[in-house]
């Protein structure tokens, strides 16, 4: 498959594994990297796992009952390394939340290829624009 077809691929299944609230899989995504936020920097597949599960509110089915559309991906590769950004929406719907956009913003994500397999080395997510968050991140101290 085609580097950047297999880094996109990357970026999307951290949606889909946010999204589906597994965030021990998220975390292994970052076994050998980092993400950084507005909460600072986790590095390492179990910091990463536990920023999630002490930030994000899970519901009864195990989700945070978000989607992440990730658009606008532009990706450069050189070599064994690649950088890329895009764009990301969170959509939100709960129940008495009706759905709407909560947080939109820039990913901006550095990769490396070991043993044939893209990682992620770092995520730096800025959050542009905010929503209401109140169903979907825990009260700072909670």
């Amino acid at each position: 498959m085609e580097d950047t077809r297999e880094i996109e691929n990357l970026i999307h299944r951290y949606a889909s594994l946010v999204d589906a609230g597994d965030f021990t899989a998220v975390g292994e995504l970052f076994a050998s990297g980092a993400f950084a936020g507005s909460g600072g920097v986790a590095r390492g597949a179990a910091a990463v796992e536990q920023m999630l599960r002490s930030t994000v509110i899970l519901y009864p089915d195990a989700t945070p009952r978000t989607k992440h559309v990730t658009t606008n991906v532009s990706i450069s590769v050189t070599g064994d390394t690649a950088a890329s950004q895009a764009y990301f929406t969170v959509l939100q719907a709960v129940e008495g939340f009706p759905l709407q956009t909560i947080a939109a913003g820039t990913y901006r994500d550095t990769f490396s290829r070991s043993a044939g397999e893209w990682q992620f080395t770092e995520r730096q997510a800025a959050v542009d624009l905010v929503g209401d968050v109140s169903h979907h991140l825990r009260a700072k101290g909670s």
